[in-house]
């Protein structure tokens, strides 16, 4: 991979946002030996990636210099603009380095990020990312990742997305990953929450949760993720994969974007999901849908 000064190079790769999809993700980068700097507000998401070789940077403007891509992994569009401008990151990118913003954050923060750095720092390359799969998929190296962005980024940073995905599908001008993943999380979200329901009315007729899940499985109405949480739910595991807060956060930006007209199962999923979040379900996985309904609630 050709280095910023067109030298020939093992890339620099630094990773600014190592929570449970950033982890995993530059825990792999550093494994295929990708030189991989990290930085996180907590030391303590950190300091195990050290332990597997990469580099713990004392600022996210110091992970980012000299970097050839540069992988933002953070919540919301308020914390991207705080940490990459407010910050001084995009100073510090260099010359012809590639930013790919992997977190979902929404089309027009999308959009005006990426039209704020090309007004400050033009030379670098701007590329919406963001990706489909939870901390399994993550921890496998196996996301199907959104990219948009200009033609000249793929390049260079589709080597690094080698190694995060199974497969990279670019959709076009940067901002077409954000909105072909807010429709795809739109349609999980659906999925899951058609799990928890019919989980709820198998309760009440008194059908048990794995005769339920042998007359679906291997048949078609049966799907990866549907199954997985299914027997998340039965088990009773709420252990974070993919935060039920981050899930609802998506939600509400597909419907933000959906135009004057909420799509009606998705405007009625969000009153669902913000009842289980302020029931303090945020924290736990999306399957955790489950506990918003009567005989889903945990003993007391």
């Amino acid at each position: 991979m050709a280095g910023t000064n067109g030298s020939d190079t093992r890339a620099t790769v630094a990773v600014i946002g190592v929570g449970i999809m950033g982890f995993a993700m530059a825990r792999n980068l550093a494994a295929a030996g990708l030189s991989t700097r990290v930085w996180d507000r907590s030391a303590a998401a950190t300091a195990p990636l050290a332990d597997a070789g990469a580099v713990v940077a004392p600022s996210a403007r110091a992970a980012a210099a000299d970097a050839d891509v540069v992988i933002t992994m953070l919540p919301t569009a308020d914390v991207v603009e705080s940490v990459i401008f407010d910050g001084g990151v995009a100073d510090a990118f260099p010359d012809g380095c590639v930013w790919a913003q992997m977190g979902t954050i929404g089309v027009e923060p999308t959009r005006h990020i990426r039209d704020r750095l090309a007004a400050q720092r033009p030379s670098v390359m701007f590329v919406d990312a963001p990706v489909s799969g939870s901390k399994g998929p993550a921890e496998q190296g196996q996301l199907l990742i959104l990219a948009s962005g200009p033609a000249a980024a793929a390049e260079r940073v589709d080597p690094v997305f080698d190694i995060l995905g199974r497969k990279t599908v670019w959709l076009g001008e940067a901002g077409q990953g954000s909105i072909v993943k807010l429709v795809v999380n739109a349609y999980m979200s659906i999925l899951i929450e058609g799990v928890a329901e019919t989980m709820e009315l198998a309760d009440r007729l008194g059908i048990g949760h794995q005769e339920l899940a042998e007359v679906i499985e291997g048949g078609p109405l049966d799907a990866p993720i549907a199954d997985a949480k299914l027997h998340k739910m039965d088990r009773g595991d709420y252990a974070a994969e993919f935060p039920l807060e981050w899930a609802l956060k998506d939600v509400d930006l597909a419907i933000s974007v959906a135009g004057d007209e909420p799509p009606p199962l998705l405007a009625a999923l969000s009153r669902q999901w913000h009842a289980a979040v302020a029931a303090g379900h945020g924290r736990q996985d999306i399957s955790a849908a489950r506990l918003a309904l009567p005989s889903g609630k945990p003993a007391d």
